[in-house]
């Protein structure tokens, strides 16, 4: 039991909640869409597989991620189960291959109509989260390649494989709302480096507020917090989205005027963001994808 607790705590049960929701969020926004599909409770079956799948690929890469990162988090984050002893690689490296079998195993089983889009898009994703952390690649230490290596699994991938779940994914409309979403994570995602650049630096990892300093990679991450947002506004206006017209502007609108919030507690003090290790835009980051992700939903179903 110690182990499966310790275990637990190598997958960041936190950060697990953010991607069930957004692969669920995907499969309803694609049932509310044009041509709607028909109510039914079999329709939420591969959603609910799915979102599981979401939670437990998120698991396995946080696990790899540690793996990797295991002399930046003796610096950063020394209380976590590989840094502490508590907890071996041998096991870390068990866990995670045990997550990523069980990930594409839950995603072949999503296929509506015996369309399997949702495993090779996840089979992609998978890809993309090795590269992140592991080398010979390791975008994770080659700056902005960092961002995009975790925009694309993360936000573009995610939502179109929960739209896979119910329709399928050839067309505009998934893709691009999934492209709202890799825009504000291509930004956003940087908000947890501020505080780790200690041990970012001594693992070689150039993290945007390592390469350009903390106020210019502030400056640089901004338009993440408002410009995505703006693009479901013109989504909509040219007929890219088909959800209810007045709850996307609305939602467009009202996400944007919380980024322009986000960026003015960031850039109003920025050298916080290298002192607190929770700084609030941390916080309401995870907050706004939480927001980005129901709304997304409601204006497809109300």
């Amino acid at each position: 039991m110690s182990h499966w607790r310790l275990y637990s705590e190598l997958s960041r049960p936190f950060t697990l909640v953010a991607p069930a929701l957004g692969f669920f969020s995907g499969a309803v926004t694609a049932i509310g869409a044009a041509p709607h599909s028909p109510w039914s409770p079999g329709l939420f079956v591969p959603a609910l597989i799915g979102a599981a799948m979401a939670a437990m690929f998120n698991a396995g890469s946080n696990a790899l991620n540690q793996i990797y990162d295991l002399e930046i988090d003796r610096v950063n984050k020394p209380g976590r189960p590989l840094p502490s002893g508590r907890l071996t690689i041998r096991h870390a490296w068990s866990f995670t291959g045990w997550a990523y079998a069980l990930t594409l195993v839950l995603a072949w089983l999503v296929a509506p109509d015996g369309r399997h889009e949702c495993f090779w898009i996840v089979a992609v994703a998978v890809v993309a989260t090795i590269v992140y952390s592991a080398p010979p690649l390791r975008t994770k230490q080659r700056g902005m390649w960092a961002n995009i290596t975790i925009a694309i699994p993360r936000g573009v991938l995610l939502k179109v494989a929960g739209w896979s779940a119910v329709k399928t994914v050839v067309g505009v409309e998934p893709w691009f709302i999934g492209g709202v979403f890799g825009l504000f994570l291509l930004g956003a995602s940087t908000t947890k480096d501020f505080a780790d650049m200690e041990g970012d630096a001594r693992g070689g990892c150039r993290t945007l507020p390592i390469v350009h300093g903390v106020t210019k990679a502030a400056w640089m991450i901004s338009p993440s917090f408002v410009v995505p947002f703006l693009m479901i506004n013109v989504g909509t206006w040219l007929g890219i989205l088909t959800g209810r017209r007045l709850l996307l502007h609305a939602l467009g609108i009202g996400m944007a005027l919380y980024g322009i919030y986000v960026c003015y507690l960031m850039l109003r003090r920025p050298e916080d963001l290298a002192i607190d290790e929770n700084h609030v835009s941390w916080a309401h980051m995870y907050r706004m994808m939480f927001v980005l992700q129901i709304g997304f939903a409601l204006a497809y179903v109300l």
